[in-house]
């Protein structure tokens, strides 16, 4: 366990982004993901909002624990002894992260946020998924597979994509034109944030700064790694999505 949690750093060498360890093991974890999502999803296609949402509330559960497990287990293996420190590259500033907030605001509020905090994990969870599991070279070269780091990291990732099939399995979605500004809103909102926080730590929130292994770098290296041109069309991407 000392060695799963990284006390003392990890031992093993990294298995490598894209080798075989990689991609079976986050392959399985989207496999669960989908099929869960599909069977749940049909299940309740007929059900009650409210029977519905109970999945939703669940998921917005399971996901911020395993978050606040995370943060908690980085801050006692912190250098020099337990601290605060590691909370400061925690924060929710990474379009993936942003599910931590948006699934429980779709678990938990009503009316028109309810609506478009549903649309957003919908459009956006699936995405994170991959992106955060399949697309995560970064963390598969930097710690071994199963290792803390990853598996937290891939089961945060799938019950976001969870969420995500499952409302549409489910028929939640509502994908009306005029709760886009809402969804727009939150999007603006955490880039700012996360640029703010960039130029303050620094570091790399929302892949504002450069590509950092993910695919973001084909776009990096197309702009030639322009500090203006870069994070806007970050962002114009994200809003275009």
């Amino acid at each position: 366990m000392k060695e799963f949690l990284g006390f003392g750093g990890y031992t093993r060498t990294p298995e490598g982004a894209y080798s075989w360890q990689h991609l079976l093991f986050v392959g399985s974890l989207l496999a669960i993901m989908t099929i869960l999502a599909v069977v749940l999803g049909k299940k309740n296609r007929n059900a009650s909002l409210q029977q519905k949402n109970k999945v939703i509330i669940a998921s917005a559960i399971l996901i911020d624990a395993f978050e606040i497990f995370k943060i908690v287990v980085l801050c006692l293996r912190a250098d020099g002894g337990p601290s605060l420190e590691p909370i400061k590259y925690t924060l929710p500033l990474f379009l993936c992260s942003i599910q931590l907030i948006a699934l429980p605001l779709a678990a938990f509020t009503r009316g028109r946020l309810q609506e478009a905090c549903r649309d957003f994990v919908a459009v956006f969870g699936l995405l994170g998924a991959v992106l955060g599991t399949v697309g995560a070279a970064q963390n598969y070269n930097a710690y071994p597979v199963l290792a803390f780091h990853n598996v937290v990291s891939t089961i945060t990732h799938s019950i976001s994509g969870f969420a995500s099939l499952y409302i549409g399995f489910a028929r939640m979605t509502s994908m009306k034109k005029r709760n886009i500004g809402i969804t727009f809103t939150i999007l603006l909102s955490v880039c700012v944030l996360a640029y703010v926080a960039n130029v303050l730590i620094p570091y790399n929130y929302m892949f504002l700064m450069q590509g950092d292994g993910t695919p973001y770098d084909i776009l990096y290296n197309l702009v030639g790694g322009s500090p203006v041109l870069y994070p806007l069309c970050v962002v114009v991407l994200f809003l275009g999505y």
